[in-house]
């Protein structure tokens, strides 16, 4: 049961962050394997306030998130202005720095060693909370006009200028919102685990969540989301298969890339629709079975 409670709240954190990497590539189509930094910024930002000035984990939360989010805008500016390949590389090294920052300001982060007694208030209810407000705000972020000026910056960039979108600034609007999450995602890992160290927020982190989010279906949160959670879990519950584990991980993403290059799910979207409808077949063919019996 506790390794069940553990997989759980580490699967509804990973979600968090996850639907910060959706907004980013699956919508707007920018690249980023800088986003664990902004992960690092709400860990250690939070963790720091309440450590250091005794504030409230809720404080501690608002705060970090818009000290992310303050960066995440100084970074942005020129971010939205580069190509998507340059995307990658720009952010790639900003979070790099980040990451050797955290190391060489030992008297505040603890260094290499790690940031320690970080009080653990956050157990699996919160997490799953956390999780389900994420989602729902990124599928309310989705339908509005902002959701369809991305996509459609996503899709054509010169025609979406054409038709009078600011790309520059739907794209800023789409970092920081993802900016936003992936802090919002390491300020409960924090208080989660109670622990924090540079080496956990590097760019396989970032690389990770990109592969989940395509593993699903990059066109789709209801794909990123399933993704997330299938490749996420799976190393938790195989680890009695230690290194192996890891083969059968490379071997699912190798078998998506070549066979659903779209992800499992495609463009398929869970809507509220589609969950009506499965209710009334089910009870449909409920009603018909008590009939026949």
């Amino acid at each position: 049961m506790a390794l069940f409670i553990n997989v759980l709240t580490q699967v509804c954190i990973t979600l968090v962050a996850v639907c910060g990497i959706y907004v980013l590539t699956g919508l707007t189509g920018m690249f980023s394997l800088g986003s664990a930094a902004f992960m690092a910024i709400g860990a250690y930002a939070s963790g720091l306030i309440t450590i250091k000035l005794g504030l409230p984990v809720i404080v501690s939360f608002i705060l970090a998130i818009l000290m992310a989010v303050a960066i995440g805008f100084i970074i942005g500016l020129p971010v939205v202005k580069l190509r998507r390949d340059y995307i990658s590389l720009v952010t790639l090294g900003f979070g790099e720095s980040i990451a050797q920052l955290l190391i060489q300001m030992n008297y505040l982060t603890g260094g290499a060693n790690g940031l320690l007694g970080i009080p653990r208030k956050v157990k699996w209810p919160i997490a799953l909370a956390s999780a389900i407000v994420s989602i729902t705000l990124v599928a309310m972020f989705k339908r509005s006009k902002y959701g369809r000026q991305c996509i459609a910056v996503k899709s054509d960039e010169l025609a979406a200028e054409a038709m009078g979108i600011n790309s520059s600034r739907i794209k800023m609007i789409a970092f920081l919102l993802s900016c936003a999450l992936t802090a919002f995602a390491g300020c409960l890992y924090s208080f989660y685990m109670g622990y924090v160290d540079p080496g956990i927020f590097g760019w396989k982190k970032s690389a990770d969540w990109v592969i989940m989010v395509f593993f699903g279906g990059v066109n789709s949160l209801t794909g990123s989301i399933f993704g997330a959670t299938i490749l996420s879990a799976l190393p938790q519950f195989m680890r009695s298969l230690r290194d192996y584990r890891y083969v059968v991980y490379a071997i699912m993403v190798i078998l998506i890339i070549n066979f659903k290059p779209n992800g499992l799910l495609g463009e398929w979207e869970l809507t509220p629709t589609h969950i009506k409808e499965t209710f009334k077949k089910i009870k449909n063919k409920f009603n018909k079975n008590s009939k026949e019996s």
